[in-house]
């Protein structure tokens, strides 16, 4: 079962801060988003704004779990979740009461989107500890250990290097029988690893069709080695921007014939803008 086809990461507020207008503009993208035929909408989980996103640190940017709490009691049918936690932001039994939280609070449309980390400014800014890149990808394995457990057992006992909890317990539970994981990101070696291993979906870059199809043969040599069906797991590419739409367009074909159940697009706040690019992707990954 594919987890979904057409998402839209909402991943700048906007450069201005005028209080309760930023979530008003926002809720209305979010709205006209599921209207137009998205069946997922992410948002970034970071403490300030980047430079690659807009605006920068002076920017807009909400707190990633009030932000879709607040989303689930307005949509009815989009998956919410953040794409994607860091696993230098939370603690990973933290982050998985406040996944399953949202989920309880959506009635099952929430996601645990988790990775590696990559914003060493946010990081420095807030006085967060951001380790060498081998590191987090050891806590990132640590932490998905852990949430599986919460997430589908509703307690977890687990003993790390980084990471130890005793007797958690997670009630509420989800929903449904757990919270579907998406790992992002494309690394060979430790992310599609990963993804084989825990996750229900994927999300790697997606410039070029050619790199999109080598990421999912890697994911399914993973899959092999470990013995998992990659059936199981919802290939995603995430997309920059649409500029010339007739491209975007081509580039969403390109990544279907290398098999991709969907995509992620980073999108705007215009309604008609969001309405045309979700006719496009419903056009390409339907259903």
């Amino acid at each position: 079962m594919v987890l979904f086809r057409r998402g839209i990461h909402f991943g700048s507020y906007g450069t201005v801060d005028d209080g309760p207008a930023v979530f008003d503009r926002l809720a209305t993208a979010v709205r006209t988003a599921e209207a137009a035929g998205f069946d997922a909408v992410t948002v970034p989980d970071h403490v300030h704004q980047n430079q690659v996103a807009g605006g920068g640190p002076d920017s807009p940017m909400f707190d990633a779990y009030s932000l879709l709490g607040a989303l689930a009691t307005l949509t009815t049918t989009v998956r919410l979740f953040a794409l994607v936690s860091p696993v230098t932001l939370r603690h990973p039994g933290l982050l998985a009461k406040a996944v399953t939280t949202l989920d309880v609070l959506s009635r099952g449309r929430a996601v645990l989107g988790i990775g590696a980390g990559w914003d060493v400014a946010e990081s420095e800014a807030y006085g967060i500890s951001f380790p060498s890149a081998g590191e987090r990808f050891d806590r990132l394995e640590e932490a998905l250990a852990i949430c599986d457990a919460l997430l589908t057992e509703g307690r977890a006992t687990f003993t790390g290097k980084f990471y130890t909890v005793r007797e958690a317990r997670n009630s509420p539970r989800p929903v449904h029988a757990a919270v579907p994981v998406l790992v992002a990101g494309g690394g060979e070696r430790r992310t599609l690893d990963l993804v084989a291993r825990y996750g229900d979906a994927c999300n790697v870059l997606g410039a070029d069709p050619v790199e999109v199809r080598h990421k999912f043969e890697v994911l399914d040599r993973h899959c092999g080695r470990v013995g998992r069906d990659p059936l199981e797991i919802t290939r995603t590419v995430f997309a920059p921007p649409p500029g010339d739409l007739d491209a975007f367009a081509a580039a969403a074909r390109g990544w279907a014939d290398a098999g991709a159940d969907g995509a992620v697009v980073i999108g705007p706040q215009d309604p008609g803008r969001i309405t045309a690019i979700g006719e496009i992707l419903g056009g390409i990954f339907p259903g």
